[in-house]
Order: structure tokens, then sequence, then C-alpha cells
């Protein structure tokens, strides 16, 4: 009974959406605009730290923050990529990748070395960045993220990955620089979490490899993607994924760099308190 009213109830809704498309193709110019869909997105309360794209007080801090040497591009980035200090092979498969995707990176096996003196170490040898991989199941479950030498450091949960192999008719990764994208970080929070992805990747694109990074934020759910373009024609364009893929969740941002006991956090994720309406977002 229930599926045979839902079944006449999608006819009735494709009945009425073909009638007002035969209006609108026959009015022409004069027809009036689509009516916007409700979703979470455009039922979005308002937030006061949304970010303009003309705002002058984002801009005057952003010429001051801990990764304006990069923007200004003064400070090319060197970015050290290691796993938790016993990390599987699961786990160093992903980072394989995550070092090819960045092309001004190293893989530096952990071994007992522990966090805070990695910092130091990775100081001392003029490294800009640092990201541990952790694993839980012989999975990755997690990133850090820690901008050197002053911070700020942030915590992903990770969730999603698929490996280049893992991708139908994936491409073949060049060693040319790639372009970054950084989509709909719309927030002062969002904001700063975006110029800190994007300070990971040098800072001057080889274009001739026509190979584009994508961090895609959509209910404050990360989503990277790593393809290559070609222009068929005036009008469109083919892409290729050339992966990995997977989803980033942000946990907690901290000021300085990585100190579980006395570092002091600038968010923290408390699902308790933030999950309570489904249409508020932070990034």
């Amino acid at each position: 009974m229930f599926t045979k009213m839902k079944k006449a109830k999608n006819t009735e809704k494709k009945k009425r959406r073909k009638a007002a498309a035969e209006i609108r193709e026959a009015m022409g110019d004069e027809a009036p605009p689509k009516p916007v869909p409700h979703t979470i997105e455009s039922l979005r309360p308002a937030d006061i730290t949304t970010v303009d794209a003309d705002d002058e007080e984002v801009a005057k801090d952003t010429q001051l923050d801990d990764f304006a040497a990069y923007f200004n591009c003064e400070t090319p980035p060197k970015v050290l990529v290691t796993t938790n200090k016993k990390s599987s092979l699961g786990t160093r498969k992903f980072v394989d990748e995550l070092v090819n995707v960045i092309p001004n990176s190293e893989y530096s096996k952990r071994g007992k070395v522990d966090m805070k003196c990695l910092v130091k170490q990775s100081v001392d040898a003029g490294f800009t960045d640092i990201i541990v991989v952790n694993e839980d199941m012989k999975k990755p479950n997690s990133i850090i993220v820690c901008h050197l030498p002053e911070g700020p450091t942030a915590t992903f949960r990770l969730t999603s990955v698929v490996l280049k192999k893992q991708l139908k008719r994936h491409g073949n990764a060049t060693t040319h620089r790639p372009e970054v994208i950084l989509n709909n970080f719309s927030t002062r929070l969002g904001h700063s979490i975006g110029r800190m992805m994007g300070s990971l990747f040098h800072y001057d694109p080889q274009f001739r490899g026509r190979n584009c990074v994508t961090f895609h934020n959509q209910r404050d759910f990360i989503f990277f993607r790593r393809h290559r373009y070609i222009f068929k024609n005036n009008v469109k364009v083919g892409l290729q994924e050339l992966g990995p893929r997977f989803t980033l969740k942000l946990r907690r941002v901290q000021k300085g760099t990585f100190d579980t006991t006395t570092g002091e956090y600038e968010w923290y994720y408390n699902h308790k308190q933030m999950d309570v309406n489904r249409r508020t977002f932070f990034l």
C-alpha cells in the first residue's frame, strides 16, 4: 500500500514538473525564475563569523597571521609527512600517495620519536609543516597538520580513503606542482583552515601539468580530490581523477605547535553542544 502511494506521488510530481517546464518554455524570457529548493545549506542560520570577499578587517588579519610569509611568496613550503609510531602497511600506502600529491614533501619514518621532539627536529631541519597520519585497527583514521615554527595545529578525522589503484580509469600524476582550489570556506575558522591547507602546496603552480587539487567544504566535511583537466573546446573541459580521495572532519585547532598537556585550544569540537542543530556549520 505504501509503495503504491509513493509511486503515485512521484508520478504526480513528475507531471507538475513537466507542466511547469512547458509553461516556462512557452513564456521564454518572461518566465518567472525557478524556485530555490530548501536544503540544509539554504536554511543555514546567519553566522556573525562569515567572511566577505572584500572584508578589510580580514585582509589586514591575513597579512599578520602565521601563513602570511607563505602567501606573500616569501617562504616556500617544505612538508614532513610521517605516521604514528607503529604504522601498518595500509597507512604507509596512503602516506606514499600523500607524498606524491604534495611535491615539496618528504616522508620520514617516525620510529620512537615523540611529537614534541619531532617538532623541534623539523624546525631545525627547515620544514614549514608536519603532517602526521594516525591509524586505528590498521586503517588511517586521523590527520594532524602542524604549521611550523609557531603553529597553529589542526586535528582532523579521516574517513572514506580511496587509493589511486582503487579508482576506475584513474590517471597517472606527473611531477608538476598542482594548482590548489579552496572552495566554500566561508567563516573565519574556515578561512584559517583553508589557508592552512593551501600553504601545504607551492605558491607557484606549474600550469603546464594541468593538475589541480581541490579541498571542497560541504556541511563541515572537507572533500579532497585530485584531477587532471583538458580543454576540449572553448566551452567543455574534461577531467580525469588521479587519486587519492579522502574526507576530513575538523576536530580541534590548537594555538602553537602540538602540545596535549599545556596547549591552548582555539576551537574544539563538542558534539553534545554543537550537534544540537543540523543546520549549524562552523567552516
